[in-house]
């Protein structure tokens, strides 16, 4: 992944893909006590009926980013759109040099993506060429899809994830070679962060930290609406979510659809 473009996806996405750290080779089994977290986890989001209730997501943030050395990169918006069955995904980023569109198709493992332009004179175009996922922003789309928050949410009811809990309040969520660690509110059962190695840039993961700071309820089920995020220690971007919706009736063949202007879609920019 082109580094310029890593910067401004790393601070303004809603990093799920990104909270992960590699696993070992040794499998692992779902404990009892990593799963009365799980539950109690479920339980301050609303239930895992009514998280297993969403059919899909759609949610339009906007986010301030900076780089490692705490120079700001601008603001950047993004709408994310997800169904999970079929389980597919798609990106609409507008940013400084940060441009992009992205459609993963989880069940075949294919897509497409439009890269940011990094050297024309609008910084906030994209390249206007689209090309298949592969390699790197292949292992990023995976990532991003398959840790997606209402999955890890649910990790109990697939036999794909494993649950454990390696310290004290502390959920670990073992997917797919990968592991999310969510931290809970001892006293709400809310997560407070979520901590691993960032992948937004496959070819140079790092440390890294999301807290979650505040909530808003959407059809019964909770969702975070104002997060921080940190790579290595150091604050990287900063998120609040502008509209969030469930179950609106999203249909593959739109979210799989190229935009006519090589632009990303969002409504109201």
């Amino acid at each position: 992944m082109i580094q310029s473009r890593a910067a401004v996806v790393l601070a303004a996405a809603l990093l799920t893909a990104c909270a992960s750290e590699p696993l070992s080779s040794q499998p692992s089994r779902s404990t009892q006590e990593g799963l009365r977290l799980l539950h109690r986890m479920q339980a301050a989001l609303g239930g895992a009926d009514r998280i297993a209730a969403v059919r899909d997501l759609e949610e339009t943030i906007r986010a301030e980013a900076w780089d490692s050395s705490g120079a700001a990169l601008g603001e950047v918006r993004k709408r994310t759109r997800w169904m999970r069955s079929p389980n597919v995904l798609r990106l609409d980023q507008v940013g400084p040099r940060g441009t992009y569109v992205l459609f993963f198709d989880g069940g075949t493992t294919s897509g497409w993506e439009l890269l940011p332009d990094l050297t024309g004179t609008d910084a906030y175009k994209s390249t206007g060429k689209v090309v298949a996922l592969a390699g790197g922003e292949l292992e990023f789309a995976k990532g991003y899809l398959y840790g997606f928050d209402l999955d890890l949410w649910l990790a109990d009811r697939n036999p794909a994830f494993t649950v454990t809990t390696p310290r004290t309040d502390v959920v670990r969520i073992e997917h797919h070679g990968k592991a999310n660690d969510l931290t809970l509110d001892s006293g709400t059962g809310l997560p407070l962060k979520s901590a691993g190695v960032s992948l937004a840039d496959p070819d140079r993961p790092v440390p890294g930290e999301m807290r979650f700071e505040s909530w808003q309820a959407v059809s019964g089920v909770r969702f975070p609406t104002h997060r921080v995020n940190y790579l290595s220690g150091v604050k990287r971007g900063e998120v609040t979510t502008s509209d969030i919706a469930v179950n609106v009736g999203l249909r593959k063949q739109d979210l799989e659809a190229q935009p006519a202007d090589f632009a990303p879609v969002i409504p109201g920019r």
